[in-house]
């Protein structure tokens, strides 16, 4: 990742806080996420992809049924 400047630092790093404390799992609290933003997952629905800084990070989740 090449970073040009203070803004595209700031914005990389707001990305990979965003990801880390809402999209990735932590094996220190069970394989749980910090702060999930859904109460709970259903085995239905089609697997959908988020990706944050051009697809270095990347979050797989269910779609609603």
């Amino acid at each position: 990742m090449i970073l040009m400047g203070e803004s595209s630092l700031h914005r990389a790093t707001a990305q990979f806080v965003l990801q880390y404390h809402d999209e990735c799992n932590h094996q220190g609290l069970g394989n749980k996420l910090i702060r999930p933003q859904f109460a709970r997952f259903t085995p239905e629905g089609a697997i959908r992809c988020r990706e944050r800084l051009g697809g270095l990070l990347r979050y797989y989740y269910r779609e609603a049924a």
